[in-house]
């Protein structure tokens, strides 16, 4: 079978060409992004594979389904960027890959934390600069601080666990607890509102749904402690950034680690440093010192690009065998 891979970059092709070719099947790598303008380019293939800024609408899929298109693999365990609704109508099967490597994510989280409060970004440019000045490099002791974990999948209850090594008090908080993996972890679950009001740093790991939209909005930050560090490895829609900006402005939040933000996907993948950068949201945040934004790449390690590439594999394989993939997404 001939699979479309879209928003493929060199280490896309690196990993996934022998990955699937191994399997027989034949990848066509594309570096367009999958939209409702860009259909044209999958019409004619039984199964196309995606990334987290691809996009496959409604109309996209019940499009692309009449040109034979049979199933759709992300690379990537967030699948908010997939119709369901609209794949389950039209008999189109998707799958993602769930937990590719999520010590990836987790320790770059942890990495995101020590950079911001130990100044590391600012004392990098300062010594290549010629000053070593260490005004304004103070940070503080790791342990004993409280540090709130919001959704704790794999990736968030190691995140947790790595940040118990620093004898860091850790809470967390989600709607499906997993109880004895916290405890495990030596981590416990507190209600949302405890966890906002007494964390000295909070770290995302949540799925972009409906629900969690904006769960980090004026209401939410407001509760939270004066200085606070807040971390998101995870998706850009769980922070309504314009209300971020306005508590960076009035020190409500302290230190911000970002590695994707809600308006990324016509920016972020890509090389634009010729271009004039658009959005004034995006452009103010970058103005912050107390700000590291990072361009998505937590899940960037040789371990997760080939567990993602053998999953992505494995999942086209079994939807050709008539085997249920271990990532396949149900309605």
């Amino acid at each position: 079978m001939e699979i479309a891979v879209f928003s493929s970059k060199k280490y896309d092709t690196k990993y996934l060409r022998p990955a699937i070719e191994a399997k027989g099947h034949q990848p066509h790598f594309l570096q367009s992004r999958l939209d409702d303008e860009t259909l044209q380019l999958a019409e004619g293939y039984a199964a196309i594979c995606i990334f987290v800024n691809d996009s496959l609408t409604a109309r996209g899929i019940e499009s692309l389904s009449k040109k034979g298109l049979k199933y759709v693999l992300l690379r990537s365990a967030g699948y908010n960027n997939v119709d369901l609704d609209a794949a389950d109508k039209f008999g189109v099967k998707v799958a993602r890959v769930p937990a590719y490597s999520p010590y990836s994510v987790a320790e770059f989280a942890v990495g995101l934390i020590l950079m911001l409060n130990r100044n590391l970004h600012k004392a990098y440019n300062r010594v290549r600069a010629g000053n070593f000045s260490l005004e304004g490099l103070t940070g503080f002791d790791m342990r004993n601080r409280r540090i709130g974990i919001i959704g704790t999948g794999k990736i968030g209850l190691l995140t947790g666990k790595i940040c118990r090594g620093f004898d860091s008090d850790v809470v967390c908080y989600d709607p499906y607890p997993n109880v004895d993996g916290a405890k495990e972890y030596g981590m416990r679950y507190v209600s949302l509102d405890e966890l906002l009001e007494t964390s000295d740093i909070i770290s995302l790991h949540c799925p972009l749904l409906p629900s969690t939209h904006h769960m980090i909005n004026s209401e939410t930050l407001g509760r939270m402690k004066d200085g606070v560090m807040l971390i998101n490895t995870s998706r850009g829609g769980l922070i309504d950034t314009v209300a971020l900006i306005k508590a960076l402005k009035n020190g409500k939040v302290g230190q911000v680690g970002m590695d994707v933000y809600e308006h990324e996907g016509n920016m972020y993948f890509e090389d634009s440093s010729d271009s004039i950068l658009l959005d004034d949201v995006f452009s103010r945040l970058l103005t912050f010192h107390n700000v590291c934004i990072t361009g998505h790449q937590a899940f960037l390690t040789r371990e997760a690009l080939e567990n993602i590439a053998q999953e992505t594999a494995n999942n086209l394989d079994d939807f050709i065998k008539g085997v249920e993939p271990k990532g396949i997404i149900k309605k």
